[in-house]
């Protein structure tokens, strides 16, 4: 083989490897940056758009609002994430909800709970909302309300109970459904 050829084709040789090795080499910083963008799950809960993309049923509602209480109650959140959070949480009340919990009393109250719930070593293992079949519909005074049941299993200091709550909600103007109160189960009587 000739001289030139052979150089020919050892620079050859050497732009290929260049060039695969550059090639692997950003391949491997773009997943790099891909691991450091994850959101956390209160960023994930709180980049909803609640206007373009509100839950659509009672299901939905009650299990959105869980996902935020999981991260009130379970996440390292700070006390701007707590009241925005908060904040979250009262955009699924009902207008009637709203006026019996000022907003200013209810965030306090909220950061509250939140500490206590910390101290005392508590936390949300699992939440089961009902499936949507098992919803309870009616008709009252002109509104549509919905019951739905869920239930909480939380951990306290290593020790697992389990919480049954029923959430009453009532579909607005808009047709959009919001929770208008909670109680424990064991207080509700069926109708």
């Amino acid at each position: 083989m000739k001289k030139s050829t052979m150089r020919i084709t050892v620079v050859f040789v050497i732009v290929i490897v260049l060039v695969v090795g550059y090639y692997a080499y950003l391949s491997g910083k773009s997943r790099n940056t891909g691991n450091e963008a994850k959101m956390t799950a209160v960023q994930i809960v709180l980049s909803r758009d609640m206007l373009k993309d509100y839950p659509p049923t009672v299901k939905e509602v009650v299990k959105y609002y869980t996902e935020i209480q999981k991260c009130l109650y379970n996440e390292e959140c700070t006390d701007e994430e707590v009241e925005l959070l908060g904040l979250r949480a009262r955009e699924l009340y009902d207008e009637e909800l709203l006026e019996n919990n000022e907003e200013t009393n209810n965030l306090l109250q909220l950061k509250s709970e939140v500490a206590s719930f910390r101290s005392e070593e508590k936390k949300i293992n699992s939440v089961s909302v009902a499936s949507s079949v098992n919803v309870d519909s009616f008709t009252e005074d002109g509104y549509e309300f919905a019951r739905i049941q869920c239930n909480y299993t939380m951990l306290e200091k290593g020790k697992s109970t389990l919480n049954s709550t029923v959430y009453l909600l009532r579909r607005d103007e808009d047709r959009r459904w919001k929770i208008y109160g909670w109680d424990f189960a064991q207080n509700v009587n069926p109708q």
